[in-house]
C-alpha cells in the first residue's frame, strides 16, 4: 500500500521546525545544547558569545562560554539522529547527493559505488540499477520488495516499509507473522506455530482481528459518546464564558455612561451654581456702587461747608463772621438735619448646601448585583428570550424595590436614608429636622426640585433599561490594582474616548496544527486586519466582522514576528531579518537585522511608503526599495545602549510611539528621535509595557497584560486612565492595532480576537 501523505507532513514538521536553528533559520549544522536546553548551530553560537558568555536568543539567559570555547558545548546527538533520519527520507534533488550503492563495495568493486536508484525494503539498503536487477534474482532475496528511490524519498512507500518491518518474526529471520496464540495472546510464525504452540488453539490474524473487530469498535463507540459530551460541556462552558463577557461588557459600558451622565449633571449644577454666584455678587456689587456714590457725594459737601465755617470762624474778622454767620448756621442747619447714613441694607450671604449623600461615604450611586446565569436553549430566539425575561422581572419588580428599601439602600450619618428614585422623604428624629432636610422638603412643597432628582433626571436611561440588573453589592474593580487618578490635562471633565464592543472571534483555522500564537496586528485593505500568527508560520486575513479571508504566502521556514501593511506589500519580521513581500508571497528584498534581539516591532508609516523596525534600543527605517532611509535613537546618541524598544507603532501625525523594556517607559518621539513625551509612571503598575496604537487624533492605547488592561495616554504620553479592563473580556492580552483610527483590534493569548469601537468624547 502507498501512503503518500502521513510521512512527508512528519518530515515536513520536523526540517522546518524542531530542526531549524532559530538563528540563521537553516537546518542545524554541528547542533550544540546550552544548558536551558535550546540547540543552535555551533557557528552560531560563536558569533553570539562575547566576553565569556552569551545570552540564549530565545530565553535570554545569560550562559557562561567554557574555556574551551562553544566547542565543548554538549552535542545534541538527539537532533543528529532525527538529522540522519531527515537526510536518508527527505524528498529533494537526487543530483545533488548522489547516493551511492550499498552492495558495489561488497562485492569488490574498486570504487566506491555506483549511484544508487533503487532501495530495498527489507534490506533497508540503497542499490544500483546493476544490484538491484540481481536482487530480484537470487533465490534468498527474491521476495524482497525492492522499490524505486525517489518514490520512496518522496514517501510514497513508507507504510509498505512500515508492514514489511513490523510483520517479520524475532526469534526466525525471514518468516512472517501470521497466527494468533488465543491462550498466549502471542503472534507466531510457522516455525512458531509447530513447535511451542503445537497444541494451543491458533488462529490466522486476519480471522482473529474479524474476531477482535466488534469488541474494539463498541469500546471505540462508548469513547465516541464521551467524547461528543466532552465536546457539549465545552461549548457550553465556552459559550457561558462568551455570555458573562459580553454582559461584562455592556455592563462595564452602563456604568462608563452613568458616571458620565452624573458627571455632567454635576458640571451642568456646578455651572448653574456659579452663575447665580456671579449674578448675585454683580447685583449686590451694582447696588453698594450706588450706595458708596451717594456717600461720597454726602461726604463731599458736608467737608466743604465745613471747611468753609472752619476758616471763617478761624480767619474772619468780627464784621465778616457776623455777616456770614446766618448763611453759615442755616448750611450747617440744614447738613446735620439730614440723615447721614441711609438705613440698614439687608445683606444676603451666599451659602452653599450639599445633598446629604455627597457627605455620606456609604452612599453609593451605582452598585452590581449578580444573578444566577439561564442556560440558552437556542440562541437563535434571543428576541423572545428577552421578553420573557422582562416578564419575570416583571413579577420580581415588587419584591427587588422593597429588597432595596430595606436592605440595600444605604444610611447616612446622621441616621436618614438618601433619597432614592422615587423621591422618598427623608424619615425624622424625635420630631426634628436638619436645615438641609427642611429646605429639601420646602422645595418639594413649593413645587420645586432637589439635586438628587435633577441628578436623575440628567443621567441616561439607558442605564437603567434592563430591570432584571439588581444593584444590591458595591462597585468592585476586577483588575488588580486601582488606577491611578487621571492626569491635569483632562480639567476635570473625565471625559475620555470609551469602547463600545464590536465583536469577538478566534483565529485558529481548521489546517492549523497548533493553537495560535498571535505575536502581529495591523490593517489590511478596506475593513480587514492582517494576524500574524508565529506558531502556525502564516499570516492570516480576518474582516473586522471575523469573517476568514485567506492567507498571505511567507517565504518557507519564516515564523512572521510583527507585521505592516504598505503600498501593495507586507513587512514583516522574522527572527533577526525584516521582509517584504508582495501580497502573493513573492519577496522583494530582504534585509539582515541585529541578532542582539529576540524580535523586532515593525510598523509602516502614514505615508505608506516606508517600514520602520526597532532594532537594538534604535529604530530603522526603509523605503520600498529596500534602502535605509534614516536612523535615530529616541533621545539622541546620549541613550545610546539604554533603550530596548520591544513594541513600537506611528501616529497619523508622524510621531514614533514604543514600548521600552529597558527603561520600563512608553517613549513618543518625532521622525528626527527627539523625544517629545515619555510616561514611566505608577499607571503602568509595575508591569512592562505592552503593544501600543494610535487612534486618529493621537491617543495612545497602551496594553498592560500582567492587570489585564489596555490604558489610553494623551498625544504627549500622560496617562489619562482605562480604557479596557476585565470588564470587557480581557484575559492576557497581547498586541493590538488601530483600524481606520476608530477600531481598536485586540488579541488574547488564547488566539481570540476581540474588536472595540472608540467612542471619542465629542461624538
Amino acid at each position: 500500500m502507498v501512503s503518500q501523505a502521513s510521512s512527508p507532513s512528519l518530515l515536513e514538521a520536523l526540517s522546518s521546525d524542531f530542526l531549524a536553528c532559530k538563528i540563521c533559520l537553516e537546518q542545524l549544522r554541528a547542533p550544540k545544547t546550552l544548558p536551558c536546553l535550546h540547540t543552535y548551530c555551533q557557528d552560531c553560537l560563536a558569533q553570539l558569545a562575547e566576553a565569556g558568555h552569551l545570552r540564549c536568543p530565545e530565553c535570554r539567559e545569560t550562559v557562561p562560554v567554557p574555556p574551551a570555547g562553544v566547542a565543548a558545548f554538549k552535542t545534541n546527538f538527539f537532533v543528529n539522529g532525527l538529522l540522519d533520519l531527515v537526510r536518508a527520507r527527505a524528498g529533494g534533488d537526487l543530483r545533488a547527493g548522489k547516493p551511492a550503492c550499498a552492495l558495489c563495495p561488497l562485492m569488490g568493486s574498486a570504487s566506491a559505488g555506483g549511484p544508487a536508484t533503487a532501495r530495498c525494503l527489507d534490506c533497508a539498503d540503497d542499490l544500483c540499477q546493476a544490484c538491484a536487477d540481481g536482487h530480484r534474482c537470487t533465490r534468498q532475496t527474491h521476495t524482497h520488495r525492492v522499490v524505486d528511490l525517489v518514490g520512496y524519498r518522496a514517501g510514497w512507500y513508507d507504510e509498505e516499509a512500515r508492514e514489511r518491518q513490523a510483520a517479520q518474526c524475532p526469534q526466525h529471520p525471514g518468516e512472517a507473522l501470521r497466527f494468533l496464540c488465543q491462550p498466549c495472546s502471542q503472534l507466531l510464525c510457522r516455525e512458531c506455530r509447530l513447535d511451542p504452540h503445537l497444541d494451543h488453539p491458533c488462529m490466522p490474524l486476519a480471522e482473529a482481528v474479524r474476531a477482535r473487530r466488534p469488541g474494539l469498535e463498541e469500546l471505540l463507540a462508548g469513547v465516541d459518546k464521551n467524547l461528543a459530551e466532552l465536546e457539549a460541556a465545552r461549548m457550553v462552558e465556552k459559550e457561558a464564558l462568551s455570555q458573562l463577557r459580553e454582559q461584562a461588557a455592556r455592563v462595564g459600558t452602563q456604568v462608563e455612561e452613568a458616571a458620565e451622565g452624573v458627571l455632567r449633571a454635576l458640571l451642568a449644577q456646578k455651572k448653574e451654581v456659579l452663575g447665580q454666584l456671579r449674578a448675585h455678587v454683580e447685583a449686590a456689587e451694582e447696588a453698594a456702587r450706588e450706595r458708596l456714590g451717594e456717600l461720597e457725594g454726602r461726604e463731599q459737601v458736608a467737608r466743604a461747608a465745613a471747611a468753609f465755617a472752619r476758616r471763617v470762624l478761624s480767619l474772619g474778622r468780627e464784621a465778616e463772621i457776623l455777616s456770614l454767620e446766618g448763611a453759615i448756621a442755616q448750611r450747617l442747619r440744614q447738613l446735620q438735619d439730614c440723615p447721614w447714613m441711609p438705613g440698614p441694607v439687608p445683606g444676603l450671604l451666599p451659602q452653599l448646601e450639599l445633598h446629604p449623600g455627597l457627605l455620606d461615604k456609604n452612599c453609593h450611586l451605582l452598585w452590581l448585583s449578580f444573578e444566577k446565569q439561564q442556560p440558552q436553549e437556542d440562541s437563535g430566539k434571543e428576541g423572545a428570550g428577552s421578553q420573557g425575561g422582562e416578564e419575570t422581572t416583571g413579577q420580581r419588580g415588587d419584591e427587588a424595590k422593597t429588597e432595596r428599601q430595606s436592605e440595600v439602600q444605604p444610611q447616612s450619618k446622621d441616621g436618614a436614608q438618601t433619597p432614592k428614585e422615587n423621591g422618598a422623604q427623608m424619615p425624622k428624629e424625635d420630631g426634628a429636622q436638619t436645615p438641609k432636610v427642611e429646605r429639601a422638603q420646602a422645595l418639594k412643597e413649593d413645587g420645586a426640585r432637589t439635586p438628587q432628582e435633577d441628578w436623575e433626571d440628567q443621567i441616561p436611561r439607558g442605564g437603567r433599561s434592563n430591570k432584571k440588573r439588581k444593584f444590591k453589592g458595591r462597585l468592585k474593580s476586577i483588575s488588580r490594582e486601582p488606577s491611578p487618578a487621571p492626569g491635569p490635562n483632562l480639567e476635570g471633565s473625565g471625559l475620555l474616548p470609551r469602547p463600545i464592543f464590536s465583536c469577538s472571534f478566534p483565529t485558529r483555522m481548521p489546517g492549523d496544527k497548533r493553537s495560535p500564537r498571535i505575536t502581529g496586528l495591523c490593517p489590511f485593505g478596506p475593513r480587514e486586519i492582517l494576524v500574524a500568527d508565529e506558531q502556525n508560520r502564516a499570516l492570516k486575513r480576518f474582516s473586522l466582522n471575523g469573517d476568514y479571508k485567506g492567507t498571505v504566502p511567507v517565504p518557507e521556514g519564516c515564523s512572521p514576528c510583527s507585521v505592516a501593511a504598505l503600498q501593495g506589500a507586507v513587512a514583516f519580521s522574522a527572527g533577526a531579518r525584516l521582509y517584504l513581500i508582495s501580497p502573493d508571497g513573492e519577496v522583494q528584498w530582504r534585509r539582515a537585522l541585529s541578532l542582539s534581539q529576540a524580535s523586532h516591532a515593525v510598523a509602516a508609516m502614514p505615508s505608506g511608503d516606508r517600514v520602520a523596525v526597532s532594532v537594538s534600543g534604535h529604530v530603522e527605517v526603509y523605503n520600498m526599495e529596500g534602502s535605509l532611509a534614516t536612523r535615530f535613537i529616541p533621545g539622541g546618541k546620549a541613550n545610546r545602549g539604554l533603550r530596548a524598544l520591544v513594541f513600537l507603532t506611528t501616529s497619523p501625525q508622524g510621531n514614533f510611539v514604543g514600548s521600552d523594556w529597558q527603561q520600563n517607559s512608553v517613549v513618543v518621539c518625532d521622525g528626527l528621535g527627539q523625544v517629545i513625551g515619555e510616561y514611566g509612571g505608577p499607571g503602568l503598575h509595575g508591569c512592562q509595557p505592552g503593544s501600543v496604537s494610535v487612534d486618529k487624533k493621537g491617543y495612545i492605547f497602551l496594553t498592560l497584560r500582567e492587570v489585564n488592561k489596555v490604558v489610553i495616554l494623551d498625544p504627549k504620553g500622560s496617562l489619562l486612565g482605562d480604557f479596557l479592563t476585565a470588564y470587557h473580556g480581557l484575559e492576557k492580552p497581547r498586541v493590538t492595532t488601530m483600524v481606520d483610527g476608530r477600531y481598536l483590534v485586540v488579541s488574547l493569548s488564547n488566539g481570540t480576537i476581540h474588536i472595540f469601537r472608540v467612542r471619542s468624547p465629542d461624538s
